[in-house]
């Protein structure tokens, strides 16, 4: 929601993911709107504070870089250093909030959004350190990964995503994806990771209900030979039916960042 008095700002947070049930309020789960809610709250007892995520994440995903539009009624007077000081004082260790800028009463976090990068991390054959679930996706058994590589291609242009978006909307299939790609994984790393582990990176300016994940899904069957590129290309340009059914864990999905 946005407010008509007040000021409006963008506050950009970071978290980890793993132990909450996504980020919007749902009664009876802890979440990370929840949470966010709850600290300004204690931080800004004397202001009504609104507060408008630009978009959803699912349970047990993480983010680098999440936007999130505040209203504040009345206007802060306090220096926005102050503000986003007491404001990681008081958020639990696994979220932290980067900056918080003011920006124009017109914009909506949600409308605005150009732009999003997501990453999932991942790696496969043996299985690793528990440490590891929080950050990374698994997949048991071998993976062709140079295949999961020429496949990741595929999914760049606009394509009708029907078997990769759980929605029963009119037109909310088709998306199109600037870039996606995977690579070994140099950027996330710690002493527990296994020797190799890998990432697909996909940009778009919206993706759909799930849709990153079961992109991710479908990229493992293809590693696994269940099904090949000329598959995912008639799933993609005609609409055929896709021969997996599962979706990639949550955990090894990351928000990277949201362009406006």
């Amino acid at each position: 929601m946005s407010t008509t008095k007040g000021g409006k700002y963008l506050l950009r947070i970071a978290f980890l993911g793993f132990r909450y049930h996504g980020w919007q309020v749902q009664p009876g789960q802890h979440t990370l709107e929840e949470k966010l809610q709850k600290t300004f709250r204690f931080v800004l007892p004397d202001h009504r504070v609104s507060i408008l995520g630009a978009g959803r994440t699912d349970a047990k995903v993480s983010a680098f870089d999440f936007a999130v539009q505040l209203g504040c009624d009345p206007d802060l007077v306090e220096p926005l250093e102050s503000v986003l000081e007491r404001i990681n004082d008081n958020l639990p260790q696994d979220m932290m909030a980067h900056s918080i800028e003011p920006v124009a009463g017109t914009f909506n976090a949600i409308r605005d959004a150009s732009e999003k990068h997501y990453a999932y991390y991942f790696s496969f054959g043996e299985k690793p350190h528990p440490y590891c679930a929080p950050l990374l996706g698994y997949f048991p058994g071998p993976l062709d990964i140079d295949c999961m590589k020429e496949a990741a291609v595929l999914f760049q242009g606009e394509h009708d995503f029907q078997a990769f978006i759980s929605s029963d909307k009119p037109g909310a299939n088709r998306r199109r994806i600037v870039r996606c790609e995977i690579s070994e994984n140099t950027a996330l790393t710690a002493s527990f990771f296994p020797e190799k582990s890998y990432v697909m990176h996909a940009r778009g300016a919206g993706f759909g209900r799930y849709q990153v994940r079961l992109m991710m899904s479908a990229l493992v069957v293809i590693g696994r030979g269940e099904a090949g590129l000329s598959d995912l290309r008639e799933s993609l340009d005609k609409g055929a039916p896709w021969p997996g059914k599962s979706i990639a864990p949550g955990s090894g999905l990351h928000l990277m960042h949201t362009s406006f």
